[in-house]
């Protein structure tokens, strides 16, 4: 088969690579239904996050399952999953308190952009859905293995609630569809921190009351302002660098919670500063598992629709497009479709 290759920075090529096998027991082989780039993806992309050999691209991922190894029991082939992008048991003491992404056995799963995938631990990562769902749905479903589980993640560990108020420091598709899953929690206050146009109005679409487009200082200033100088019951840090993280603190009210999932980089906090803001802060890579079945139920009963977060759709072989795109912001997040088609 062919999939995307990243030799070094902005240097991506769709090209030959094994077909995945079951290599363990425990593994499932799934026929990729649709696949993306991430955000996260664009650190490697940049040169941020040095690799160190060519490396298969690719962790947001939902298909058919193909073939299950022996020791799998709760998906069989046929059957449309999900999946984090990390492969957990689901049954260790972390896993059983909803922590999947600390799994005591956990795995990365990679090599998503391309027909077929491997899939580690597949009865403690995998999701099936009822039936195999209709094709307008599978964008939707695609980013609960990822994106909307994180975005729904930084709402949670921000402790949103009916009637709050939430800031938003990031307007990728993390921070969007945070601003969607604040919404679905039942806040009554939004404020969504973007200066781009088509980035606002989704934002706006998801739910968002306000839109600040200042930063740093300016911006806590702006979000201090619209709070009676209070700050945010509840902030979602959505991007991973020091301004953004110290953006997300300052932002906060005294009590509040911060839910940061942007991956960090070059991020350190000043002890003592920290520890007279009187913030609760609660973030990391996001279980995806421990909400999937919520999400997936939210998607199919057509409460929410995360798949709009897409604005640019492009056939597998054009990969390296979609990363171009999203490097240079001509896209929120690009969707990506093996055969070509939607």
């Amino acid at each position: 088969m062919r999939g995307a290759v990243l030799y070094g920075p902005r240097d991506v090529r769709f090209e030959q690579r094994d077909d995945p096998k079951i290599v363990k027991q425990t593994d499932a082989v799934i026929r990729i239904s649709s696949a993306c780039v991430c955000g996260s993806d664009l650190w490697p992309y940049r040169g941020i996050q040095p690799i160190e050999q060519p490396t298969p691209m690719g962790h947001e991922y939902c298909g058919i399952v193909e073939e299950v190894g022996r020791a799998v029991k709760s998906v069989k082939p046929g059957q449309f999953v999900i999946g984090s992008f990390f492969a957990s048991d689901n049954t260790c003491p972390t896993c059983q308190i909803g922590y999947q992404s600390s799994c005591e056995h956990r795995e990365l799963v990679g090599g998503a952009q391309a027909p077929f995938l491997r899939v580690p631990l597949a009865d403690g990562t995998l999701v099936a859905t009822r039936d195999v769902p209709s094709q307008d749905l599978i964008s939707s479903l695609l980013t609960l293995s990822d994106v909307m589980g994180t975005g729904w993640f930084a709402a949670d560990a921000a402790s949103v609630k009916p009637g709050s108020t939430v800031a938003v420091v990031g307007d990728g598709a993390v921070g969007l569809l945070g601003v969607l899953s604040a919404k679905q929690m039942g806040a009554e206050r939004i404020i969504a921190m973007s200066r781009h146009t088509s980035r606002q109005r989704l934002a706006r679409e998801f739910g968002a009351t306000d839109i600040v487009t200042e930063r740093g200082d300016e911006g806590v200033a702006r979000i201090k302002e619209l709070t009676k100088g209070i700050g945010a019951d509840s902030v979602l840090e959505c991007v991973g660098t020091q301004e953004s993280m110290m953006q997300a603190i300052n932002s906060t009210r005294p009590g509040g919670y911060i839910g940061y999932v942007g991956v960090p980089h070059g991020v350190s906090l000043d002890g003592e500063q920290l520890f007279f803001s009187h913030v609760h802060l609660h973030g990391g890579p996001a279980p995806v598992r421990r909400y999937l079945p919520e999400l997936i139920k939210l998607v199919l009963d057509g409460k929410i629709n995360p798949g709009k977060v897409f604005d640019l759709t492009l056939p597998l072989g054009q990969v390296a497009e979609g990363y171009r795109a999203m490097d240079e912001r001509r896209a929120i997040k690009t969707l990506l479709f093996p055969n070509g088609t939607k």
